[in-house]
């Protein structure tokens, strides 16, 4: 009796067939600092969370927390999240007995040449009801680790599709950044030349002027009039690009592109963090990544699923069981004479012809391959990114510091060759030069200081935080029409 009770346990408890998931190993240099030499111009330091606050920017924050809580592709990986927990649940029920409860009452002739010879004469049929309540009960013996493994893929989903989550949380922050930024940049462009177009118009005025008093060429004018044109050309790009990015950015915080942010709209220089960016090493940036904690989960629920699979080449054993009443009167539905019950197990097997189940355990053995290459792309994938963002970085500040010499230079050897010009010391064409060079050093400046925010927006977003804090994700309410 004793060795019945051990037996029974044992098949009960069960084993789970199939590989027993172990996260794979990372390279040793993975954890290590990074090594791009940009790394002078950032802080080794932890990385912030909320990193956009670096920035300083009230209305930066704001969009990035409304866009957090709004973002369409956000709640979308949010209802995923929920679907996958609802499955992991399903998947926990098979672990409870299954049970179904039924009821009926059914009336019932048999006509008299179907019994022949049962009934009295000149009896055509017989008559009768029959009631019946009863309970089917089974339950799957996880043997060899088909539910378990089953619950270990579904609890795989769940961390993966919440890691997913995290990552679209990450991918929205950072556009509605640059996308802010980027808005502010082709502001503060449009500004320049609006500026350059009120320069270029005076010195056109100048040339025109000397030329009607007899003192210039019509090559000078010509000239003074393409720059003046072509500062002009550039506004109406400016703007159009400004609108566009701010059209963006409503999207983003889940708004129609109609409702622009009347504080984004009035942004006139691109936002920026003066301090170095603490961007820690690498092994905090797989741990902190989202997509990496993603393809490790996917990987270990793809792993579960060879289980499952292999769980198919062995026999299923189920216990069965029904109790149920039937009478021809609901009077005698409760007697012990209407008691009726049935309880064994099932055996099920596919054996001989497991071709199929077989196959199946090839199918998720690449499956888990697959997974596995797709993690250590990932991996890599992460550290890439977050090279390529210091190297870009670094690059960009050098050049902006550069330019901002260039620009003091340009502004200044514009105004001496005005007042040369004035003086008589120096020709028209030295003039127009000085402010071409000038008008030029001053473009380029702007648009370095839009690349330089977009950089460091770039390496927020390699360095995959932002996602710690975020709120739940809601649907906006629709904006009255006034």
């Amino acid at each position: 009796m004793k060795r019945l009770s051990l037996l029974t346990a044992a098949l009960l408890a069960g084993c789970s067939v199939g590989p027993t998931y172990e996260r794979p190993q990372t390279p040793p240099a993975a954890a290590a600092a990074f090594v791009d030499p940009g790394m002078t111009k950032v802080s080794p330091g932890a990385v912030e969370g909320e990193w956009w606050r670096l920035f300083a920017d009230p209305t930066l924050d704001r969009l990035v927390v409304e866009a957090l809580a709004h973002n369409t592709d956000i709640r979308q990986a949010s209802a995923n999240l929920k679907r996958a927990r609802a499955i992991l649940s399903e998947s926990r029920g098979a672990r409870l007995p299954g049970t179904s409860t039924s009821a009926g009452y059914t009336r019932s002739r048999t006509g008299a040449e179907s019994v022949q010879g049962s009934l009295p004469a000149g009896v055509d049929g017989v008559e009768g009801d029959f009631f019946q309540v009863g309970l089917d009960a089974s339950y799957e013996i996880d043997l060899f680790g088909r539910v378990s493994r089953s619950i270990e893929a579904a609890r795989g989903d769940v961390d993966a599709a919440q890691a997913a989550l995290d990552a679209a949380r990450v991918a929205v922050a950072a556009e509605t950044a640059r996308t802010y930024a980027s808005a502010c940049g082709f502001a503060a462009q449009a500004a320049v030349a609006r500026e350059t177009v009120q320069l270029q118009s005076r010195t056109l005025d100048v040339t025109q002027r000397l030329f009607d008093a007899g003192r210039g060429t019509i090559r000078d004018v010509d000239q003074a009039r393409v720059l003046a044109e072509n500062a002009r050309a550039q506004v109406p790009a400016f703007e159009a690009e400004r609108r566009a990015a701010l059209y963006a950015l409503a999207t983003l915080t889940g708004r129609p592109p109609a409702e622009l942010d009347a504080q984004a709209d009035q942004c006139a220089t691109p936002p920026g963090v003066s301090a170095l960016i603490p961007v820690g090493d690498g092994q905090a940036l797989l741990a902190r990544r989202p997509d990496v904690r993603q393809a490790e989960r996917q990987l270990a629920a793809d792993t579960a699923r060879v289980g499952v699979a292999t769980a198919a080449l062995y026999p299923s054993i189920q216990l069965l069981g029904s109790v149920s009443l039937g009478a021809q009167s609901l009077d005698d539905l409760g007697k012990s004479s209407s008691f009726n019950f049935s309880l064994g197990p099932l055996l099920s097997w596919n054996f001989p012809n497991l071709t199929a189940a077989r196959a199946r355990v090839r199918q998720a053995e690449a499956g888990a391959e697959a997974s596995l290459a797709a993690f250590d792309g990932t991996v890599l994938t992460a550290l890439r990114e977050v090279e390529q963002a210091l190297a870009r970085y670094s690059g960009e500040i050098e050049r902006n510091v550069a330019l901002r010499r260039a620009d003091t230079a340009a502004t200044n050897a514009a105004r001496i060759a005005v007042l040369r010009f004035e003086a008589g010391r120096d020709s028209l064409l030295q003039r127009i030069d000085a402010e071409r060079e000038r008008a030029s050093a001053r473009a380029t400046l702007a648009q370095s200081n839009a690349a330089l925010a977009e950089a460091q927006v770039a390496l927020f977003k390699a360095l995959g935080g932002g996602w710690e804090t975020a709120p739940e994700p809601v649907r906006r309410e629709a904006t009255p029409a006034n």
